[in-house]
């Protein structure tokens, strides 16, 4: 990674419909986090209309892209993420200031998108592999069950990590034969729509689309009869309306919602340097804004001081601050009133009598204002404290003691969330035990995060976390339909009627 100054000229983006740019008289002000009041740049903002022209244009394109055999779309998808890295520094500094992430996690976001990306394309020679049901006593048929795309489909992303995340769908959605309409996050739609037209111009017009605006004008891309699918990674409550307002039309929907992960330390678990650092980035990167961050750390008893002082160790060591400047390990919130909400549940644990630790030191200068938060951890909180029970989606974490295994894993699955979940033991077979009694849909062993996702498996949440599932076969099978077509076997049902 090359440095890359911050920008200082405000950044444009328009739409991206049918193949051509489009502007419009209406913009989204894209505000900087860690500055107040400053403005990093502003983003076109659809009208219905212009809506209603993407679906269209979505739809005229995928005759002839479903027409093609899956290698063929496989290797126009490789050309035209080609030279994807070239802008990847201005890209990160650009969502760095959008987002207010630190610059290296905003590289690594645009880089997880081109290798989500490449892992697809190989899955190429499985996407249209059926298979065939031979006749058999009593069923004089032979049946060929094979796959088809479902037609327009939208992906709908957050602000964390929308590259990122977009690359989880996108190109197994369009691998299946599906054309797709991409909408960004109205806070941090910059990079992003950036990264997706400069591909999109190299596939046929109408394949890829991306609309920029303000969800009032938005509900034609779920509520269009064209449209064949949703995919919506966000919180709960908007994975609810989106599913709402799919139902609408029958449309089927992905949501990848959000969690409350666990964390489970067993008596043996391995708490060295190596591990401890996997523990902080698990809990603190992206200052807490991560759905599948440990949301909940549970500790044998025995353990308890020596993970909080493993943790406290590293907290000293953070550097708040402005996400591009040199040494900065942690950026500011996002929005406002996830600030607000953080410090409201933060205090709720003060007052409730709990021992928070808070570490670090805010910025001040154009920074102070801006949303920063210390750092800190909640030591042995009563089970119902919101910082227990609600995704705090913030740099704060609760450690809660527990004596025996079974109490562990019941304080662990007690909750609305089903998103991941972790065993840190010495004991292979504990962990695959412990684990494999966790309600959720991915495990880790002896980690934990984003960073340690195997790209290459099904990813998707169970309970109010979501359903559906995005990555590997799995996830390009959620964009086809199947369809079977059956033979009539002429000498096996005269054999059958005799």
């Amino acid at each position: 990674m090359t440095d890359t100054m911050a920008t200082t000229a405000e950044v444009r983006t328009g739409l991206y419909i049918g193949g051509e740019e489009r502007q419009t008289d209406a913009t989204l002000d894209v505000a900087d986090p860690g500055k107040p009041g400053r403005i990093v740049g502003r983003a076109a903002a659809a009208s219905a209309q212009d809506v209603d022209d993407a679906v269209a244009a979505a739809r005229g394109a995928f005759p002839a892209w479903s027409a093609l055999s899956a290698t063929e779309r496989a290797e126009q998808m490789r050309t035209a993420l080609e030279g994807i890295a070239e802008a990847r520094d201005d890209d990160a500094a650009i969502l760095s200031q959008e987002n207010g992430k630190i610059r290296f996690e905003s590289w690594i976001d645009s880089l997880v998108f081109e290798i989500r990306w490449n892992l697809a394309l190989m899955l190429a020679d499985e996407v249209d592999t059926g298979k065939v049901l031979g006749v058999v006593p009593g069923i004089p048929v032979e049946t060929t069950v094979s796959y088809q795309p479902l037609g327009v489909v939208t992906l709908i992303v957050p602000f964390n990590w929308p590259i990122a995340i977009l690359g989880a769908a996108l190109p197994h959605a369009l691998l299946a034969g599906n054309t797709a309409i991409v909408k960004p996050p109205p806070s941090t739609p910059l990079a992003l729509t950036r990264v997706v037209q400069r591909i999109a111009e190299k596939l046929p017009a109408g394949v890829l689309n991306v609309v920029t605006g303000k969800d009032e004008n938005m509900s034609g891309l779920i509520q269009n009869t064209e449209i064949a699918k949703v995919c919506f990674t966000g919180s709960v409550n908007g994975g609810k309306r989106i599913m709402e307002m799919a139902s609408k039309s029958l449309t089927r929907v992905t949501l990848e919602l959000g969690g409350n992960d666990a964390a489970i330390f067993l008596e043996d678990a391995i708490l060295d340097d190596a591990h401890l650092d996997r523990v902080y980035a698990a809990v603190f990167d992206t200052t807490g804004q991560i759905c599948m961050n440990a949301k909940r750390l549970y500790v044998h008893r025995s353990r308890m001081d020596e993970l909080v002082a493993g943790l406290s160790a590293r907290l000293d060591k953070a550097v708040i601050g402005y996400g591009l400047d040199e040494g900065v390990t942690m950026g500011p919130l996002h929005q406002g009133a996830q600030k607000a909400f953080v410090q409201d549940i933060i205090q709720e644990a003060k007052d409730a009598g709990a021992d928070v630790r808070e570490f670090g030191e805010l910025p001040g200068g154009e920074l102070e204002g801006g949303n920063f938060l210390r750092p800190a951890i909640v030591v042995d909180p009563d089970p119902s404290l919101r910082v227990v029970t609600q995704e705090q989606f913030g740099p704060v974490i609760p450690i809660l003691p527990f004596d025996t295994e079974d109490e562990a894993v019941a304080a662990a699955n007690d909750t609305w969330a089903g998103l991941c979940g972790s065993v840190w033991t010495a004991d292979v077979d504990a962990a695959n035990r412990v684990g494999g009694k966790l309600q959720c849909g991915y495990v880790w062993v002896n980690d934990h995060g984003a960073t340690r996702l195997d790209l290459r498996a099904p990813f998707g949440g169970m309970k109010q976390s979501g359903f559906g599932r995005e990555q590997g076969i799995e996830g390009i099978r959620a964009f086809q339909d199947t369809r079977s077509i059956a033979h009539i076997d002429a000498e096996a049902l005269a054999a059958q009627a005799h």
